[in-house]
């Protein structure tokens, strides 16, 4: 236990030491020191703060040519963004999506509120979200294909349609593995990018690799719209229908009300568009600080019983939030306890998705895995920092 305190004063003067101060250090915290307030003070002046305005078009450009993605859709935020991607992949009431119980519950609600029903797969090792080979494994013991092509659960009723892998704390999964295995089995791909904007898999941007990808903007994540996200669409047509049905479905008119389909008053304001167009302008500098401050925990670590949670060898991670794996549960809750009570904010990580009641029942594999993270993992504070 004394060695338990000793390090865990160590590790918060090391903190401190990064952070420069003794007041409360935060977990991560938004950075404004560009052209934010000016941003957003010109959307005040010129009155378009709701979701008609030139940023929220400027914010959709950027992330574009920033991702790689066909067509940018911005929304109120990432649950949003996740809600309409799951729209426009067809999912419908009563269907299966595929994710996994090691995330944050925004991923799960956007399933549920499309009336269908997650199913949780363990997560990888490696990559710390969605493992497909346990998604291979349960695919093989549980399903089938029609002979339509659509892939049904074994007792014929419920069809599985989409898969959502999150991209943990910015740590890409394994992409070609689990597309392949979605390819066998006809299931659609929407990639839950929420906290990886700036991570690469193999060279090419995370939520750009399925048919759709889900961005969000909150005041915690790497670059902030004060909230907001972001559907990435590969398909330029169908984001161009995406961002039609997140405007209310509005048929274009210049007075005229006609709206052609149900639609979702998504659209994000004009106000938070332009916070994050100044944002955008700021994170390639994020990113660098970060992966500094990661560089300067993996050495603090190393040699240690606390492994650091390091970028996948095939990926470029954000390192959105960093962590380290604890060399026992008792070990976590005292490190936990006592970096808390000192003023420096850790956390474990989320409660498993099958552990929370509206999804205790959700069908689901042994998740040994996701649980050996639920034990072991805290996270640590990760503002950036020059």
């Amino acid at each position: 236990m004394a060695s338990n305190l000793s390090f865990g004063d160590n590790l918060v003067g090391f903190v401190r030491d990064i952070y420069r101060t003794n007041e409360f250090i935060p977990l991560h915290e938004p950075t404004f020191s560009g052209n934010e307030k000016k941003y957003v003070l010109d959307t005040i002046e010129s009155t378009f703060v709701s979701s008609v305005g030139k940023y929220v078009d400027d914010f959709e450009r950027r992330i574009e040519a920033y991702t790689g993605c066909g067509k940018a859709v911005a929304t109120v935020n990432g649950s949003a963004a996740l809600h309409v991607a799951l729209h426009m992949a067809g999912v419908r009431a009563g269907d299966l999506v595929l994710t996994q119980a090691l995330t944050f519950v925004a991923t799960c609600n956007a399933i549920f509120h499309m009336g269908a029903n997650p199913v949780f797969i363990d997560v990888s090792k490696v990559s710390l979200g969605l493992c497909p080979i346990a998604m291979e494994a349960w695919l093989d013991e549980n399903a089938f294909l029609k002979d339509n092509g659509e892939c049904f659960y074994k007792d014929g009723k419920q069809r599985i349609k989409a898969v959502v892998p999150m991209h943990t704390f910015g740590h890409p999964v394994q992409m070609d593995e689990l597309l392949a295995v979605c390819l066998k089995w006809n299931i659609t791909v929407i990639e839950d990018a929420a906290e990886s904007l700036g991570s690469l898999y193999k060279g090419k941007h995370t939520g750009t690799l399925g048919k759709f990808g889900a961005v969000s903007f909150n005041g915690n994540k790497i670059i902030t719209a004060g909230g907001g996200g972001m559907a990435l669409c590969k398909d330029v047509n169908v984001g161009m229908h995406a961002k039609h049905v997140t405007t209310t479905a509005k048929a274009p008119h210049p007075y005229e009300f006609y709206h052609d389909e149900p639609g979702f008053n998504y659209r994000m304001p004009n106000l938070n568009a332009a916070l994050g167009c100044a944002q955008m302008e700021a994170l390639p500098a994020f990113l660098q600080q970060k992966r500094g401050l990661a560089g300067m925990y993996k050495e603090f670590f190393a040699g240690t019983e606390y492994r650091f949670v390091s970028e996948p060898s095939y990926g470029h991670s954000n390192y959105w939030l960093n962590a380290i794996m604890c060399p026992d549960q008792e070990a976590r809750n005292n490190l936990l306890e006592l970096t808390n009570s000192k003023g420096v904010m850790t956390r474990p990580v989320w409660a498993l998705m099958t552990k929370l009641p509206m999804f205790k029942n959700a069908m689901s594999d042994e998740l040994s895995v996701s649980k050996l993270f639920e034990e072991h993992l805290i996270n640590l504070p990760s503002t950036p920092v020059n």
